[in-house]
């Protein structure tokens, strides 16, 4: 069975030992994974903003601006790249106006519970398009990227959780009982 700290250090070596090589030039569906991630990221960002324009909490504030800051980081990134590679970029819709939660009807604004759910499950979505785009490139330096944003994610997800549980707001499937065990 192999190693994680040794897989991570052969991944090094090999970006390493091809500096010197001509790079090949991204196959379809690393360009696909990037134009798919960076659009995932921008609509990441405008339910983001929705967020800041519901709630008066400061501690979900808090939150959605730090996870703005990062999608930000990471579409600066990988926008970056694609220009580099020749990848179109996706036309995405337009940042949202400031507003003022308590101006919202209650019908149509958004729970703190919501938001932070909703955050949740942008991030999950987020983790898995990172993973597969890190399956799927064959270039090291693509794959970098997508552990770097992996990274990013699981760092933030610590964060999210702990707030997500200090409040409640995480939801939990039930517990499975196997036929014949002992209840508790």
């Amino acid at each position: 069975m192999s190693n994680p700290f040794e897989a991570v250090w052969n991944t090094l070596k090999t970006s390493m030992d091809n500096m010197n090589e001509p790079k090949s030039p991204l196959n379809i569906v690393e360009a696909g994974d990037c134009w798919k991630y960076l659009t995932i990221m921008e609509e990441f960002i405008r339910y983001e903003e929705s967020g800041l324009n519901t709630t008066a909490d400061d501690e979900v504030k808090e939150m959605l601006q730090d996870v703005i800051k990062l999608c930000e980081s990471q579409v600066k990134k990988l926008s970056k790249f694609m220009k580099e590679e020749g990848i179109p970029l996706p036309d995405v819709t337009s940042s949202k106006p400031n507003s003022e939660p308590n101006e919202i009807p209650l019908g149509v604004k958004l729970t703190d519970n919501e938001i932070t759910n909703g955050v949740a499950f942008k991030l999950v979505t987020c983790m898995q398009s990172c993973a597969k785009g890190q399956a799927d490139s064959l270039r090291s330096d693509i794959g970098m990227i997508w552990l770097d944003f992996y990274t990013d994610w699981i760092t933030f997800g610590t964060t999210l959780k702990t707030l997500m549980r200090k409040r409640g707001w995480i939801k939990v499937p039930p517990y499975y009982y196997p036929p014949g065990s002992p209840k508790q």
